[in-house]
């Protein structure tokens, strides 16, 4: 008998999993992917929200303010790149600059530190920005983190402290029997006292497995440009439009590994796996993204990609008891400010509704921290010759547009939850993220994890089932 079952291996399945890895529970986190992380949480922003956008008194506003402030330490404790970059929200006429004064009132409703900037001020501060600006919002808190390894390293902090975690398990009925829950996957059925429903897109399905509810969600998709490393200063801020019903709009911000990124659209999706993109909607952000930053480098484009978000038809995050029991917990539409608002979620959840249910003791080993990550690109020379001549491994450069060594793969090979694809390699380490986008690197990072697992490289795949990069041999080695 499980004391917790999560459903849901995303950002807020996973800091709750941690959250509760703190206390002696039994907690089994279940995902249908075959790596956490591998849904919303893999196509989004990447941006910490300040949190002066958000209806003042909705969850939105109140987690997202508190997540925002719980960062600092989360990227220290989980060895995850976060910068505190700032936002300029963008007024390019006198109408939209009376709108600015209206969100500075709400920053100030919300607890946000926040200032109104003269046109002046602002192409000081964004010299490449649109000539036509008026003024913008400063918000100095926003930031921008690296969303991959925020997931994949809270997972594995939550591992480490005894969570259990499993892949490729799909939930595909739970039945309520009164003191307990049985849930039953593809593979297995489990008994647990309480399951929180983190299942993201899925939110509205797994819910509707034990009573009939009364909101539902709307996929919403995002499509993107990744520029390459271009020159340093394009913008120095995340560049953001005014906020409209569709969301934050297109915007334009470095990220933590020092791309650029350019979007998204906020199209209704009526099929949730659908991550395609289209010309036309590109050709759209780009139109909105030059309108607030008119020289972005369009021919330095390395990728272009989609994701759904959850709207609920609540327009506000859906965090409460189940009608028909206090011991089955949605967390269901956590679109924007989703990300940054998911540790404050998981806090939420705990004090709200899991330490009321169990009489709880505190671990004395728990540990907050993972162990840390040798990541050669944040060296100074000196430490890497150290490292080089330790682990003459992680002088062999696997990923040259990334510079990404064997040595840092394998690392991750063993580690507690490590990548079994092509893409989880990509996700955790950045091999494959440069200008040819693996198209040099990933033969090398097939053949590592066909060795490191034993089995033959025709099995390692992309990423999901049916994604094997080899069909056939045609040769021996």
């Amino acid at each position: 008998m499980l004391d917790v079952l999560i459903i849901g291996a995303g950002v807020t399945g996973s800091f709750i999993a941690r959250k509760l890895s703190q206390y002696q529970l039994s907690v089994l986190l279940l995902d249908k992917e075959n790596d956490v992380g591998n849904v919303t949480s893999n196509a989004n922003s990447a941006i910490i929200h300040s949190g002066y956008d958000p209806l003042p008194g909705t969850l939105k506003a109140k987690l997202n303010v508190r997540g925002n402030q719980m960062f600092d330490d989360i990227a220290r404790e989980l060895d995850v790149h976060f910068k505190r970059v700032g936002s300029l929200t963008v007024a390019i006429n006198d109408e939209q600059m009376n709108m600015l004064a209206d969100l500075v009132k709400r920053s100030k409703e919300n607890g946000v530190p926040a200032s109104l900037l003269t046109k002046e001020e602002v192409l000081r501060m964004e010299p490449h920005i649109s000539k036509e600006v008026k003024g913008a919002l400063l918000a100095p808190t926003a930031g921008v983190i690296d969303p991959f390894n925020l997931v994949v390293h809270c997972v594995e902090n939550a591992v480490d402290n005894g969570v259990k975690l499993h892949l490729n398990e799909e939930v595909i009925d739970i039945k309520n029997n009164s003191d307990y829950f049985l849930v039953k996957t593809n593979k297995e059925e489990y008994q647990s006292k309480v399951v929180i429903n983190a299942a993201g897109l899925y939110s509205d399905k797994i819910a509707s497995m034990i009573e009939e509810i009364d909101w539902k969600l709307i996929p919403r998709k995002g499509e993107y440009f990744v520029l390459d490393h271009y020159d340093v200063g394009l913008v120095n801020h995340t560049i953001f439009p005014l906020p409209s019903i569709k969301g934050k709009g297109v915007l334009v911000s470095m990220t933590s590994s020092n791309n650029y990124i350019v979007g998204p659209s906020s199209e209704p999706n009526d099929d949730v796996d659908d991550v395609s993109t289209d010309s036309y909607t590109l050709s759209e952000i780009r139109r909105q993204a030059t309108e607030l930053v008119p020289d972005i480098p369009f021919n330095q484009v390395i990728r272009v990609f989609s994701g759904n978000r959850p709207t609920s038809t609540r327009h506000d995050f859906i965090i409460e008891s189940a009608k028909s029991s206090k011991f089955f917990i949605n967390v269901a539409g956590i679109e924007s400010p989703g990300l940054v608002s998911s540790p404050a979620i998981a806090e939420y959840v705990f004090e709200n509704f899991i330490s009321k249910l169990f009489n709880l003791v505190k671990k004395e080993n728990y540990n907050p921290c993972v162990k840390k990550y040798h990541v050669l690109n944040d060296m100074d020379v000196h430490s890497r010759n150290e490292i080089i001549a330790k682990n003459p491994e992680f002088g062999k450069i696997v990923c040259s547009c990334e510079k990404i060594s064997l040595g840092e793969i394998k690392e991750l090979l063993s580690r507690s939850v490590p990548p079994k694809t092509v893409k989880g390699v990509k996700r955790r380490c950045r091999a494959g993220f440069g200008k040819c986008q693996g198209g040099f690197c990933s033969p090398l990072v097939t053949l590592i994890l066909a060795k490191h697992y034993g089995l033959s490289p025709l099995d390692i795949k992309w990423d999901k089932d049916q994604s094997n990069i080899l069909v056939e041999e045609v040769k021996k080695l």
